[in-house]
């Protein structure tokens, strides 16, 4: 982990944060979020497979077996 401070840059309407050379990004696209104590927090995005088209017709009508049948799972009511 770096210990480095870095400043924020104002590019038009917008604040830049550059990343010190040390942190190695590991995804394109971060979502970012600002806690009530000020910390900025970045997270990667990942796709949200119930939003995906693909996935939601795929699944559309399923249930899952023990629905209706088969084992009880560990101390589940009948």
């Amino acid at each position: 982990m770096s210990d480095k401070t870095i400043k924020i840059r104002k590019s038009g309407n917008s604040n830049i944060l550059t990343l010190p050379k040390e942190i190695k990004p590991k995804a394109k696209r971060y979502r970012v979020f600002q806690g009530r104590d000020g910390m900025i927090v970045y997270v990667p995005e990942k796709s949200n497979p119930f939003k995906d088209p693909a996935f939601i017709n795929k699944y559309k009508n399923s249930r899952q077996k023990e629905e209706f049948e088969g084992p009880l799972f560990d101390n589940e009511l009948s």
